[in-house]
């Protein structure tokens, strides 16, 4: 990068098209690239990296190392006809790294007043996290996947491209989402969505692997998700309740059991169930 100056921070480094306004605290180690747009509110943590032509508005925060690439939109008001310029914030963790084209906007009142993105994330071009979503660890996104509003993905999710995630939808903590899957019903932890609409398949064992669980667990968590899903027994709190004491007590199974009772909108499937 060149052509860099100093501005509003001795150890961060713009580029001299840079806007980067007064109030803005930039950390140590922040650079910020040629024409991008820092507002007042932001809060960039030691070591962000702004490449070319990036937007952050409004109250957001980048954790530390955090990468931003050429023409996202981070921040920016929520899109949402409800939004009436409360001071809702937008929170991103450390090291994620913000693809081109992404857009990330804040939270709503009619929310929780703040978006959280978490740390290790991959937010591949094009995708979209919407106002009031709660996103963990080590997320990925790709290419074009969107979040509704009120979406809560939990940890070591991935989420395929050209995947939408309807408004207020849960995606359990380990779940594979399929690229072109549309999603308008909670997904188990660890289940795997098919392409089409609201389809589980089954497990998502890779996933599980490259995680390192034990061979054990999986197993137990297989034969619960057989015990609920595959027996032919509709009602799903029956078969929670005879579930074998043994697989029950599997941490991954806990998982999946608190995830269902904890449902306030409907689950996704197997199309046979």
């Amino acid at each position: 990068m060149t052509a860099l100056r100093n501005l509003h921070h001795r150890t961060a480094v713009c580029h001299e098209t840079a806007l980067v306004d007064e109030g803005a605290q930039l950390g140590e180690g922040v650079v910020v690239g040629p024409f991008c747009r820092v507002g007042p509110h932001a809060i960039l943590k030691k070591d962000v990296v702004l490449e070319s032509h990036v937007v952050i508005a409004g109250r957001t925060t980048l954790g530390e190392g955090c990468h931003v690439f050429p023409f996202s939109a981070v921040g920016c008001i929520p899109q949402d006809k409800k939004y009436q310029r409360e001071p809702s914030a937008l929170q991103i963790g450390a090291r994620t790294v913000i693809r081109e084209h992404v857009t990330l906007n804040p939270g709503t009142r009619q929310g929780c007043m703040i978006t959280r993105v978490g740390d290790d994330c991959l937010l591949m071009a094009g995708s979209h996290v919407a106002h009031d979503c709660q996103v963990g660890d080590r997320v990925t996104m790709a290419n074009q996947a969107t979040l509704g509003g009120h979406v809560v993905v939990g940890s070591d999710v991935v989420i395929g491209g050209l995947s939408a995630i309807h408004q207020f939808v849960r995606i359990g903590e380990g779940a594979f989402v399929s690229g072109t899957a549309g999603v308008s019903r909670d997904v188990i932890p660890h289940g795997f969505a098919a392409p089409g609409l609201n389809r589980l398949a089954g497990l998502n064992l890779v996933g599980l692997k490259r995680r390192g669980v034990s061979t054990a667990d999986m197993v137990a968590l297989q034969r619960a998700y057989r015990h609920l899903f595959e027996s032919g027994k509709k009602d799903l709190n029956q078969q929670i309740e005879s579930l074998d004491e043994l697989v029950a007590s599997v941490s991954l199974v806990q998982q999946v059991v608190a995830f269902i009772q904890k449902a306030a909108r409907p689950l996704c499937l197997p199309e046979k169930f």
